[in-house]
C-alpha cells in the first residue's frame, strides 16, 4: 500500500544534492519505502488550477477551447505543465491535442503503408515481447518521405511546440516511433526511459548522481493516440510521482520495485487525437490489450533538449527536400505559430557543434546560424527546394573540420 502525503510536505519534489554521495547505488537502504512515500501523494485541483480534471493522479487539459496563440494563457499552462512534470505527478494528458480526425485517418493510412512495406523484417521492442507489436522506427522521417503534405500538417501543431518548450525550452529535437499493439498484445515491463533508462545497471553506475538527475530533464516522452484507447486496450500504465526517486535509474529492475509498480499503476483512457506526455524518469509501461478487436495505435514522440542526443538519427536534409514546398504553402496561408511549430520539427534549432573558423557568430548573437535560421531565411526570400537544400547542406559542411 502507498501512504498518502501532501505534495507540500515534500517541497518541490526535486531531489536535493546536499551532502549526497557521488555514486548512486543499485539499492539504497530505504529505496522501497521512499518510493512508497513519494507515490503516496495526491494531485489536487488546488495545485493544478488549469487542469480540466484530475483522474488517477493524472491532470487532464482539454485544449479544445484554448487558443494556442493566446500567449497569456499558454504561458500559464506551460508553467503548470512544468510543475506537473518536474515535482508533480510526472504525467499529463492533453485532450484534443490533434483535433483533425481527417488528418489522423490520413496519417494512419501512411503508417499502414509503411508497416506493410516493412513487414518482412521483425521490429523489436525494448521492453515487450518481440512480435507482439507492429512498430515503425523513425516514423518521423518515414512519414515525411511517404506523404510530405500530411507530415507538414501533423507537425505544424502549435500545441506540440508549446508542451515541448514547457519542458525543454526552444531548439528541441524531435523523433517519433509508431507502435501498434494488436488484440492480445502483452504489457511491457515497468521501466524508465532514455537516456539512462536504456543503460544497464553497470553502465548507469558509472554516471555520477548529477547525471541521474539531469537525464530526465533532457527528454520529454509523449504519445499521440491514433485510435481510441479504452482501458481494456491497455493505454500506458504509469506510477505518478515515481520520477522523484533519485536512484530510480538504478532500481527500476529490482523485483520489489516492479512489484510495487504492478500493484499500484494507474492508467487513463484516451480518445483518438489525445496525447500523453511524461517525464522519462516516470515508471511506466505499455498496457495489455485484452480486447479482441481494438488495434491500439500510438505515435510515440521522443523530444530531446537542444543539449542532449536524440535516440534516433534523423536526416533533416531529406525531410526538408520532401516537405519544403508544403512548408512554403503553410507559411503563406496559415498562422505563424503553425509555421514555427513545423520549422522547429523539421530543422535543428541549435547551431552547435560548429566549426567557428568557418561559421562566424551572427549579427544578433554569439552563435552562428542554425538549420532553423536557414529555413526562416528561405521562407522570407522565397527560395525553392534546391536553394534551401543547398544552403542547409553548406551549413552542415561548414560545421565540420
Amino acid at each position: 500500500m502507498l501512504h498518502s502525503n501532501s505534495q507540500q510536505e515534500l517541497g518541490s519534489g526535486l531531489p536535493a544534492f546536499g551532502q549526497a554521495t557521488r555514486r548512486v547505488s543499485a539499492r539504497m537502504p530505504d529505496t522501497l519505502n521512499e518510493l512508497k512515500r513519494l507515490c503516496g501523494q495526491k494531485a489536487t485541483p488546488s495545485q493544478y488550477k488549469l487542469a480540466s480534471f484530475i483522474e488517477s493522479n493524472i491532470p487532464h487539459y482539454d485544449l479544445s477551447s484554448i487558443s494556442s496563440s493566446d500567449s497569456a494563457i499558454v504561458g500559464q499552462l506551460q508553467d503548470e505543465w512544468y510543475q506537473v512534470l518536474s515535482g508533480g505527478p510526472g504525467v499529463l494528458i492533453l485532450q484534443n491535442f490533434l483535433a483533425d480526425q481527417a488528418l489522423l485517418d490520413r496519417t494512419n493510412s501512411v503508417f499502414d503503408t509503411i508497416i506493410e512495406r516493412e513487414a518482412a523484417s521483425a521490429k523489436g521492442d525494448h521492453f515487450a515481447t518481440s512480435g507482439a507489436n507492429s512498430r515503425i522506427w523513425n516514423s518521423f522521417q518515414k512519414h515525411a518521405e511517404q506523404d510530405p503534405e500530411s507530415f507538414v500538417l501533423y507537425y505544424a501543431n502549435p500545441w506540440l511546440a508549446k508542451v515541448s518548450e514547457a519542458w525543454l525550452g526552444p531548439a528541441y529535437q524531435l523523433t517519433a516511433q509508431v507502435n501498434v499493439v494488436r488484440p492480445g498484445g502483452k504489457p511491457q515491463e515497468a521501466h524508465r526511459d532514455y537516456h539512462l533508462g536504456f543503460q544497464s545497471n553497470a553502465a548507469c553506475a558509472q554516471f555520477p548522481r548529477s547525471m541521474h538527475i539531469a537525464s530526465q530533464f533532457l527528454t520529454l516522452q509523449g504519445a499521440v493516440a491514433h485510435s481510441d484507447m479504452p482501458l481494456v486496450s491497455g493505454p500506458t500504465r504509469v506510477l505518478p510521482f515515481s520520477q522523484l526517486l533519485p536512484e530510480g535509474y538504478m532500481s527500476w529492475r529490482d523485483p520489489e520495485i516492479r512489484a510495487l509498480f504492478n500493484e499500484n499503476w494507474v492508467s487513463a483512457p484516451m480518445k483518438a487525437g489525445d496525447a500523453v506526455f511524461f517525464n522519462p524518469a516516470l515508471l511506466h509501461a505499455a498496457g495489455e490489450n485484452t480486447t479482441t478487436d481494438v488495434h491500439r495505435i500510438g505515435n510515440l514522440l521522443q523530444i530531446s533538449s537542444a543539449f542532449g542526443r536524440p535516440m534516433e538519427h534523423v536526416n533533416n536534409v531529406k525531410i526538408i527536400r520532401a516537405c519544403w514546398d508544403r512548408l512554403r504553402a503553410l507559411a503563406a496561408n496559415e498562422e505563424s505559430d503553425q509555421t514555427k511549430a513545423c520549422v522547429s520539427a523539421l530543422a535543428g534549432g541549435y547551431p552547435f557543434p560548429s566549426n567557428l573558423d568557418k561559421q562566424q557568430p551572427g549579427e544578433n548573437g554569439m552563435a552562428p546560424p542554425s538549420e532553423a535560421d536557414v529555413l526562416w531565411e528561405g521562407l522570407q526570400k522565397g527560395w525553392d527546394t534546391n536553394q534551401v537544400v543547398t544552403a542547409v547542406e553548406q551549413l552542415k559542411a561548414d560545421s565540420m573540420y
